[in-house]
């Protein structure tokens, strides 16, 4: 005989008999409801430059408010030359050479696997 269970309604509700093996009974599939089609947004190059023009803006209000706590005259010494410059102008002159000897060296890196993309595209196939 079916065992009697309470719903969430408190009306009792009927469960099929446990199977043989002790395994659940076979459920039905759970129905799935489409979801709506979401238009993907056009990309121009007017909102890119948007874009790029508030991530700028950001940027200098961040850089400037730098700069104004960072106002101290520190004295540099590299080589024998010395020079009393502001610690925010050592900090991003230090930041920018920085930025420039990685960016060298991953141009030296992309033209390297470049030249080793057109010498195999030349190379005949092996068999």
């Amino acid at each position: 005989m079916p065992e009697q269970i309470p719903n969430q309604a408190g009306t009792a509700g009927t469960l099929p008999p446990p199977s043989a093996n002790g395994s659940a009974p076979p459920t039905a599939p759970p129905t799935t409801v489409a979801a709506p089609v979401r238009r993907r947004r056009l990309r121009t190059s007017i909102s890119s430059a948007r874009t790029a023009l508030i991530v700028s803006v950001l940027a200098l209000i961040v850089l400037v408010i730098f700069i104004m706590q960072n106002a101290d005259a520190v004295k540099i010494s590299f080589l024998g030359a010395q020079v009393r410059v502001s610690l925010a102008v050592a900090l991003l002159i230090a930041a920018i050479a920085g930025a420039l000897l990685m960016a060298a060296a991953g141009t030296a890196r992309i033209t390297q696997l470049r030249m080793v993309m057109r010498r195999d595209r030349r190379r005949p196939p092996q068999a």
